[in-house]
C-alpha cells in the first residue's frame, strides 16, 4: 500500500534507514521503486526534503521507532520551516504495548507527541491504513504545507490486507493535491488502495487548508494603490515560487522592481534587470525601499535576517498578499492586507489593472537598475577573491543544476545573493539556519535531477556532522561536487564572536584529512587555494558525474576584505 501511495503521488524513490519495525516497508520499496539507504535518518529528512523542492512532488522518509525517529526530528523542523511536503513513515512498537512504558526495544514515551511538534499533521496508523493514508496524502498539497509523519506500529504492518481494505460508507471518491509545483495529477482513491479522507474525524489534526478566495474589495483598494505608485517596489517570498508568469506580468505593468527573501529566489530569473534580488538588507536595498512610495508583498515572512532584525524601514504604503491570515500584519503593518493562493491573487490584480494608466515615474526603473548592479558591486567588493569563485560555478553550473548551500561563510554572504538562481527549484538551503543539513539535501537533489551535476557548498564544520552520507553518495553513484570551504572552524561564529565579543569559545575546530577522506569514499579530490585552480578543479568535478570533493584552502585563498558577520542581535554587554 506504501508504495502504491507514493506512485500516486508522483514520487519515485524513498530515503531511511532500516530497521527491526519498518523491515516490512523497506522490502516492499527496495523491490518496487527506488530505495536509497541513508546512514542516520536526519539525513534521510534532509534528502526527501531536497528531492521534494528540486523535483516539485512530495518526498518521501523512512525511519526507525524511538532514537531513529527522534533522530530526524531536527530535519523535520528544517522541512517544517520551508514548508517542504516530506511524507515521513516511521515505525512503532507493536500496537498492543503502546503507551505502557514495558521497556520494548526502541519504545519511547509520547513518539506521537514528538512527530507532532515538527510536522504539519500526524497520527498513527491504526487498523484502517488507507484512510489514513489518503488524509496524509490530502494533507501534503494543501496549506500550510510541511511534513507529514505517519507512525506505524509493526504488528499492522505485517496485516493481511483483506483486513484493512474497507472504508466509512462516506467515504470520498478521490483526493485532491495541490500540484502547482509540477506534481502528478489529483489522487483517484483507488490508486489508494481504497485510500480516502473520509475517517478524518478520528485525527487529532488541523483543517485541511484551502485556500480562500480574495475579498473583492481588498483587490480593487490594491489596484487603485498600484495604479497611483509612481515609485513602486514587489517582495516575493518563498510563497510566490510557483507563480513565475503572474509576478513577471505585475512588474511588467506596475514598472517595479523585485526584492526577494532567500527562499523566492528566481522566482524571476536573477539575470533579469528588474531583479533586485535577495539584498533588501543592504544599504542600498535600504535606500530604494525608503525612496519607493508602494511596497506588494507576496508570500513573504519578513524574516529577522532579512529585515535587519525588523529594522528595516518599508514603504507605508504597502499591499501584503499571504494565504494565512496571520500573516498579514504580523511584522509590518499592512494597508491593504489579501488572503489567499498567491498566484490567484497577483493574477486577478493584473487582470484588474488592465486598461488602467500607471503612474509609475519614468525614471524609476533607471534607479532600480543602479540599485541592482550597486548591491552586487558592493558585495563583490566586499568578498574578494570569493567573487571569481561564485562567477566560475555561475558559468559551469547549467540554470537547472541545483545549487545546494549549507550554513557557510560563502553561502551566508554571497551564495544566497550573489550566484545567480534562473529557476528556483535549484535554490536549496535550510531556511531554518540549521548547519550540517547540505549534504544529505544534495543527495535528494541529485536524485530527482540526476541528468545535471548537483554543487553542494559546505563547510568544514558543517561537513564534519554528515560525513556518513559521502557513503551515501559514492554507494548511489550520484553526481554531486561537494565544494568544502575550509576555515578550520565554526567562521560565521568566529567573526561574530571577534566582532562583539573579543575572545573565541568551541570555534576552532579539527579538520580530518579532506584527501583521505575523499579517497576512503572513493571521490574525485582536488585541493585548490586559487581561483584559477577552483576553476580547473570545478569544470573537471562537474563534467565527471560521479561524486566529487574540492577543498577550497580559505587561508591560502586570502581574506574578505569586509569579514562576514551574520545580523544576529547581541546586547550591548555581551563582551568579557
Amino acid at each position: 500500500m506504501l508504495v502504491e501511495v507514493l506512485g500516486s503521488l508522483g514520487i519515485d524513490t524513498a530515503f531511511g534507514v532500516v530497521s527491526v519495525h519498518n523491515l516490512p516497508l523497506v522490502d516492499a520499496l527496495a523491490h518496487r521503486l527506488r530505495w536509497v539507504p541513508t546512514r542516520s535518518e536526519a539525513a534521510a529528512v534532509n534528502a526527501a526534503d531536497g528531492y521534494a523542492r528540486v523535483r516539485g512532488t512530495p518526498g518521501c522518509a523512512v525511519t526507525s521507532t524511538g532514537t531513529g525517529a527522534a533522530n530526524a526530528a531536527g530535519a523535520l523542523v528544517e522541512a517544517l520551516t520551508a514548508g517542504s511536503p516530506v511524507l515521513h513513515v516511521t515505525g512503532q512498537i507493536p500496537s498492543e504495548h503502546l503507551g505502557a512504558g514495558r521497556g520494548v526495544i526502541h519504545e519511547t514515551r509520547n513518539q506521537l507527541g514528538m512527530l507532532r511538534s515538527c510536522s504539519v499533521w500526524a497520527t498513527t496508523v491504526g487498523v484502517t491504513p488507507s484512510a489514513d493514508f489518503a488524509h496524509a496524502a490530502r494533507r501534503l498539497g494543501t496549506h500550510p504545507r510541511g511534513p507529514v509523519s505517519l507512525e506505524w506500529p509493526i504488528d499492522l504492518q505485517y496485516t493481511e490486507p483483506a483486513l484493512w481494505n474497507h472504508l466509512p460508507e462516506d467515504a470520498p471518491t478521490s483526493l485532491g493535491l495541490d500540484n502547482t509545483g509540477g506534481g502528478p495529477e489529483p489522487i483517484e482513491a483507488a490508486a489508494l488502495v481504497s485510500g480516502s479522507s473520509g475517517a478524518a474525524a478520528h485525527h487529532d489534526s488541523t483543517s485541511l487548508g484551502v485556500a480562500p478566495e480574495p475579498d473583492e474589495a481588498a483587490l480593487e483598494r490594491a489596484a487603485e494603490l498600484i495604479a497611483a505608485a509612481e515609485r513602486p517596489l514587489v517582495w516575493a517570498g518563498g510563497g510566490a515560487i510557483d507563480c513565475s508568469g503572474p509576478i513577471d506580468e505585475l512588474l511588467d505593468w506596475v514598472g517595479a522592481g523585485l526584492f526577494t527573501s532567500n527562499a523566492g529566489r528566481g522566482v524571476v530569473p536573477e539575470t533579469d534587470d528588474r531583479v533586485i534580488g535577495n539584498f533588501a538588507a543592504s544599504s542600498t536595498g535600504a535606500e530604494l525601499l525608503a525612496n519607493a512610495d508602494l511596497l506588494i508583498s507576496v508570500g513573504t515572512h519578513f524574516r529577522s535576517n532579512e529585515t535587519s532584525s525588523y529594522r528595516l524601514a518599508l514603504p507605508s504604503a504597502h499591499i501584503q498578499i499571504d494565504i494565512d491570515p496571520a500573516a498579514i500584519g504580523r511584522v509590518y503593518p499592512a494597508e491593504v492586507g489579501i488572503v489567499g493562493d498567491a498566484c490567484t491573487v497577483v493574477a486577478s490584480l493584473v487582470d484588474r489593472l488592465a486598461g488602467r494608466q500607471s503612474a509609475c515615474h519614468p525614471q524609476w526603473h533607471g534607479r532600480i537598475s543602479a540599485a541592482r548592479e550597486q548591491c552586487r558591486a558592493q558585495l563583490r567588493h566586499d568578498i574578494g577573491p570569493y567573487a571569481a569563485i561564485c562567477d566560475i560555478m555561475a558559468d559551469v553550473l547549467g540554470d537547472r543544476s541545483p545549487r545546494v548551500r549549507d550554513i557557510t561563510i560563502p553561502n551566508s554572504s554571497w551564495g544566497n545573493r550573489l550566484l545567480p538562481v534562473i529557476d528556483p527549484s535549484t535554490n536549496v538551503v535550510p531556511r531554518g539556519g540549521g548547519i550540517g543539513q547540505a549534504v544529505g539535501m544534495s543527495i535528494g537533489a541529485a536524485v530527482a535531477r540526476a541528468d545535471v551535476p548537483t554543487m553542494v557548498m559546505v563547510g568544514d564544520g558543517g561537513l564534519v556532522p554528515q560525513l556518513g552520507e559521502l557513503a551515501t553518495l559514492a554507494q548511489e553513484q550520484l553526481p554531486v561536487t561537494v565544494v568544502v570551504f575550509d576555515d578550520g572552524g565554526y567562521g560565521v561564529l568566529r567573526n561574530t564572536q571577534d566582532r562583539h565579543l573579543g575572545r573565541r569559545s568551541g570555534v576552532d575546530l579539527f579538520t580530518p584529512d579532506l584527501a583521505a577522506t575523499a579517497a576512503a569514499f572513493d571521490f574525485g579530490y582536488f585541493n585548490v587555494s586559487t581561483p584559477e585552480e577552483f576553476a580547473s578543479a570545478f569544470e573537471t568535478a562537474a563534467a565527471a558525474r560521479c561524486p566529487q570533493m574540492i577543498r577550497v584552502d580559505c587561508e591560502a585563498l586570502g581574506p574578505m576584505p569586509v569579514p562576514f558577520v551574520p545580523p544576529v542581535e547581541m546586547p550591548p554587554t555581551a563582551g568579557p
